[in-house]
């Protein structure tokens, strides 16, 4: 039996995927800085039949992440399957970009990543397997208005996908990137109050606009990134690795 480590668990993507992994033969540790939104998750998947772990963590912080790592591996056994999916948004015009989002942006999106894979990789070298899925967006592969920060941080998170699938592909570690679009979520809806704000377009018309930019019309679900998961951490995906999949309604096609 494996154990599965998500951050940014307490809801949205994060909580969607750690939900599925619940209903697998698989140990999962939760982590976000809100105890309470986790240790729902949790619930949740041991009402499920599944064992779970809720460990609060910071994941900008190195130090946070240690504890983080040493509560998971007392209470669950050494990761071995790790989705990196703790992330923030945020727009600003590049003249005048205050330093300050920049740095926020970097440090959840891109650094996090760093860090906490850092952290769990020995545990996979050990083990001479594991599973690496870090949450991109498309974002990784296209620029976006007002969105530099946003957008280099995601392309970081998979330019480290590729270096570290070929680094660890004799450990039989796969290292991969799902790139969704707009996607259900509060992050989505924080997105879509920013709209309202700077351009006085009401939420319903923004929401309209965000499910315009795909050719399906609609906002990508949870549940279709969770698929997604699921089946790059299968056995019969092994030969799945330093890919960027787009899960987008055929918005960037490449």
């Amino acid at each position: 039996m494996t154990t599965a480590w998500v951050t940014g668990a307490g809801k949205g993507i994060g909580k969607a995927i750690a939900l599925a992994l619940g209903t697998r033969d698989i140990r999962v540790a939760v982590s976000a800085r809100t105890a309470s939104e986790i240790e729902t998750v949790a619930q949740a998947i041991r009402a499920g039949g599944g064992e779970a772990f809720a460990a609060p963590c910071d994941v900008t912080k190195p130090e946070d992440i240690a504890r983080a790592v040493e509560q998971i591996r007392a209470q669950l056994g050494d990761i071995t399957i790790l989705v990196n999916n703790a992330g923030v948004a945020g727009s600003h015009k590049f003249l005048g970009h205050d330093d300050a989002l920049w740095h926020k942006i970097m440090d959840t999106n891109l650094n996090s990543v760093y860090y906490v894979t850092k952290a769990v990789a020995p545990m996979m070298v050990q083990a001479n397997w594991g599973r690496i899925i870090n949450i991109a967006s498309i974002a990784s592969k296209v620029g976006g208005k007002y969105m530099a920060a946003y957008t280099a941080s995601k392309h970081g998170v998979l330019g480290l996908t590729r270096a570290l699938a070929m680094e660890f592909v004799a450990n039989n570690i796969t290292v991969n990137a799902i790139c969704p679009a707009y996607v259900d979520t509060p992050m989505t809806d924080g997105t879509i109050a920013n709209m309202t704000q700077k351009t006085k377009m009401s939420a319903a018309d923004a929401r309209a606009y965000l499910a315009k930019l795909s050719p399906q019309n609609r906002l990508v679900t949870t549940e279709e990134i969770a698929h997604v998961a699921l089946m790059l951490i299968d056995e019969n995906a092994r030969g799945i690795t330093g890919q960027a999949i787009n899960v987008d309604g055929g918005m960037v096609m490449f």
